[in-house]
C-alpha cells in the first residue's frame, strides 16, 4: 500500500469512525413483509424504509439504518462528500461482523459496562441540549427508557466490535527491519512531509495549602456528613451549594461509574468499599478532599454523589512559588544549572522532572509536538518563545478544578517542515509501518470470516463496489 493511498484511506476512516457511535438499530417487527419498491428505471429506484439492506451473522441491517447514519453524520458536522451509501453499508457490515465473531469467541461485554456508558452519554447529551425533556424531543424519543434501550443496543454492538478488533491486532508488532523495508518501498516523491515541530521542556512548582486549610476542608466535610446522617439533610442540595467539582456540582455531585471508569484510584477505592446509602469519611485525592454518598449499586456499577472541597492556597504560597521559579530561571541563565538539571532538582512534576522536564505528546508519547496539531493552551504558552529562551513564570489553572500550578518553559528543539527522514522521524515511520501491518491483518481476518459467516446482501445493494467481498454467489 503506498502512502498516498494510506493517507486517503485514513481520512475516510476518520469520518466513518463516527458511524460506530451513532449507527442505529431499528425496530424489526415488519421485516418479514418488507420488500424493495422499484420504479421502472434504475435512476428512480426507491427502497422501502424498513427494507433489509443486509444480514451479517445474527445481525440485520435495515435501509433505514443507512439513512439515519448519514443524517447523524451530517448533523454532527462531518463531511460526507466522499462517503457513499455503499461505503456506509460496508462499514455497518464490518461492525456487525466484528460483533458477531466477538460473541462466537466469547469476547463478551457486561450489561453493567454497557449501561454505564449509556448513562454517561445521556448525562452528557442532556447537559449539552439543556434538559432530559429537550434531549428526548430532539431525538424524537417518547421516554427515557426507550432512548436508553436504543443506546444500549448501539453501545453493546460498538463495544463488541472494538473488542474483536483489539484482539486481532493486539499482538502485532513491527521489527526495525520491517520499518526499514516499509520506508524503502515508499517512492521518493510520495514520502510524507511532516510539519514544523517543537520539543518543549518545563519546570513546575505546585503551591500547596497549609495544614490548617486542609483541616478546615476535612472539618467542613465532616459537618456535612453529620448533617445528612443525623438531620436528614439532602446530600444533593449540599453538593449543589458547596462542592467545588465543576463536572458534577450542578448535578448534585452525581456520577455513575464502574471500575473501568477513568477516575483516580483513591476515589474508586473508596466508592467501591461503601454500601448503598453509606457516606464515606473525608479522604484526599490530587483534586482536594471528598466525601462520597452511594445512592445505588447495580452489580458492578454504582450511582454516587460526592462533594469536593479544595483547601484554599494563600497568596503567600503562590508568591513563593513564583519567586522560586524566578530564582531557578536566573540560575539556569547564569549557567549554574542546565535546564534539565534544574528540572531534576527543583520541579514538582514527577512525569517530566526525570526526563529533563521534557513534555511528551499524549497522542503518541513522542517528544515532538507538531505546531498545527498542538493543544491551543500549550501553543499560546510557547508561541512567542525564541530558541533557547526561558519563559517567565506562567500560571496554569486545572480545568478539572484542582489547584493551579506555575511553570517556566523552554523550547529545547525546533524541527522545520521537512520530508520524512528515516533517522530523524523513525517513531513516526514506525507508527505508519505498524498501521499498515495491522491493516493487512484485519483485511486477512475479514476475508477469512466473510467466507465462514452467513452473509446476505439485498439485491438492490449487490451493485456496490465494496472494499470487502460481501456479495456471495
Amino acid at each position: 500500500m503506498n502512502l498516498r493511498f494510506m493517507e486517503k484511506m485514513n481520512r475516510k476512516i476518520l469520518a466513518l469512525a463516527l458511524i460506530a457511535t451513532i449507527g442505529t438499530l431499528s425496530a424489526q417487527e415488519d421485516i418479514a413483509e418488507a420488500s424493495p419498491v422499484k420504479d421502472s428505471t434504475r435512476a428512480t429506484t426507491r427502497i422501502k424504509l424498513d427494507g433489509i439492506a443486509a444480514v451479517v451473522g445474527d445481525y440485520v441491517i435495515l435501509e433505514s439504518d443507512i439513512d439515519k447514519t448519514l443524517i447523524d453524520l451530517r448533523s454532527q458536522g462531518a463531511s460526507t462528500e466522499d462517503i457513499t451509501r455503499c461505503g456506509l453499508l460496508g462499514k455497518l457490515m464490518e461492525d456487525r461482523l466484528y460483533a458477531h465473531q466477538a460473541v462466537q469467541d466469547s469476547l463478551l461485554v457486561s450489561d453493567d459496562q454497557v449501561n454505564a456508558q449509556s448513562d454517561r452519554q445521556i448525562q452528557q447529551l442532556s447537559q449539552q441540549i439543556g434538559s432530559i425533556e429537550k434531549m428526548l424531543k430532539y431525538y424524537k424519543k417518547p421516554d427515557i427508557e426507550s432512548f436508553r434501550q436504543e443506546l444500549f443496543e448501539i453501545n453493546k454492538l460498538r463495544m463488541l466490535s472494538e473488542k474483536m478488533q483489539s484482539k486481532i491486532v493486539e499482538e502485532i508488532e513491527v521489527t526495525p527491519e520491517e520499518v526499514r523495508q516499509f520506508f524503502s518501498k515508499i517512492p521518493e516523491d510520495e514520502r510524507p512531509v511532516f510539519g514544523s515541530e517543537l520539543e518543549i521542556a518545563q519546570i513546575v512548582k505546585q503551591p500547596t495549602a497549609p495544614e490548617e486549610e486542609k483541616q478546615k476542608a476535612i472539618d467542613r466535610l465532616k459537618q456535612i456528613k453529620q448533617d445528612v446522617e443525623e438531620n436528614d439533610a439532602s446530600f444533593n442540595v449540599k453538593a449543589i451549594l458547596y462542592s467545588q467539582d465543576p463536572g458534577s456540582k450542578s448535578k448534585g455531585g452525581f456520577y455513575s461509574m464502574t471500575r473501568e471508569t477513568p477516575f483516580v484510584k483513591e476515589f474508586k477505592d473508596v466508592a467501591f468499599s461503601l454500601q448503598e446509602g453509606e457516606i464515606s469519611e473525608p479522604f484526599e485525592t490530587d483534586f482536594g478532599y471528598h466525601i462520597i454518598y452511594i445512592e445505588k449499586i447495580r452489580g458492578q456499577e454504582v450511582d454516587l454523589r460526592h462533594i469536593l472541597l479544595i483547601p484554599e492556597i494563600p497568596q503567600s504560597a503562590i508568591d513563593a512559588a513564583v519567586k522560586e521559579l524566578d530564582s531557578i530561571r536566573g540560575q539556569v541563565l547564569d549557567g549554574k544549572y542546565t535546564f534539565a538539571e534544574a528540572a531534576l532538582n527543583f520541579s514538582d512534576e514527577k512525569e517530566t522532572k526525570f526526563d529533563g522536564g521534557l513534555l511528551r505528546n499524549p497522542i503518541n508519547f513522542d517528544s515532538r509536538f507538531e505546531l498545527t496539531k498542538m493543544d491551543p493552551t500549550l501553543y499560546n504558552q510557547v508561541r512567542n518563545l525564541k530558541d533557547g529562551e526561558i519563559s517567565g513564570p506562567i500560571r496554569e489553572d486545572d480545568p478539572r478544578g484542582g489547584a493551579p500550578k506555575f511553570k517556566i518553559m523552554k523550547i529545547s528543539n525546533r524541527f522545520d517542515e521537512h520530508k520524512a527522514d528515516f533517522a530523524k522521524d523513525y517513531l513516526k515511520i514506525q507508527e505508519l509501518a505498524l498501521r499498515e501491518k495491522q491493516f493487512k491483518a484485519i483485511k486477512e481476518w475479514m476475508d477469512d470470516h466473510i467466507d465462514d459467516t452467513y452473509i446476505h446482501v439485498n439485491t438492490d445493494n449487490r451493485y456496490c463496489n465494496f472494499a470487502n467481498d460481501w456479495v456471495k454467489e
